[in-house]
């Protein structure tokens, strides 16, 4: 978890450097201090729920800010009231929904390719048909993966509010050119590449949930002391 919340902090302080006001650059580095306060915390904590609430609080304030990280002038079409889903009640948190299942869908494939059982997690609680192993790998992928992508779409209008259609009940989803446009764009994401920190050399980042599933099949069949989240810089 300490892996999320570091990514995200990343995120909001590279947003605070490119911030379009003083103000809104306030915003964001308070959003990362309350991240940099939780990893603090997380360092020697053992108990699930204080790690579990630390990682509320932290995701909380992120998505209090994300909206300060899309340009000015697409904002009226992208305004963000905190996370919601199931359903999503405005475009951004449509896209970043439909983001999220595309990870999972690979951290599914990648944890279940490693032998392991994708609904025994850890830190998501066991429900009946829920993949709580994937999601727990995806946690560290969710800033960079997806919501880095959500705001490149944006802020290069690549997605705009055209993509989006309302459904009863104050539900929003992307529409079929929408959910094309960011496929597409997920895959490309997925070509380019990256220097992952612990094997020391590039590669695709669509492989990195498969690297990152072997490495934690590795550390609980206790081949590996420790797993190693994937941290960006």
């Amino acid at each position: 978890m300490a892996g999320k919340v570091k990514n995200a902090r990343h995120v909001l302080m590279r947003a605070a450097r490119e911030a379009d006001s003083p103000g809104e650059e306030v915003q964001l580095r308070q959003a990362a201090e309350v991240h940099a306060n939780a990893l603090f915390h997380l360092k020697d904590e053992t108990d699930i729920e204080r790690i579990r609430r630390r990682e509320g609080e932290s995701a909380a304030a992120y998505f209090d800010v994300f909206d300060r990280m899309v340009k000015e002038d697409d904002r009226d079409s992208f305004r963000m009231n905190g996370r919601n889903r199931r359903p999503p009640l405005d475009p951004i948190n449509a896209l970043l929904s439909f983001l999220y299942t595309l990870v999972l869908g690979d951290c599914v494939s990648a944890v279940e390719g490693v032998g392991l059982d994708s609904q025994m997690g850890f830190l998501h609680a066991l429900r009946p048909g829920r993949p709580s192993l994937a999601l727990d790998l995806m946690e560290e992928f969710r800033s960079v993966l997806a919501d880095r992508l959500a705001l490149t779409l944006i802020n290069r209008k690549q997605i705009t509010g055209n993509e989006f259609e309302p459904r009863p009940g104050g539900a929003v989803y992307l529409n079929e050119a929408g959910r094309k446009a960011v496929v597409m764009a997920y895959q490309k994401r997925k070509q380019e590449e990256f220097q992952h920190p612990l094997l020391n050399e590039k590669i695709p980042v669509g492989l990195i949930p498969h690297i990152q599933a072997r490495l934690l099949a590795r550390h609980l069949r206790g081949d590996l002391e420790e797993y190693t989240p994937v941290l960006y810089s």
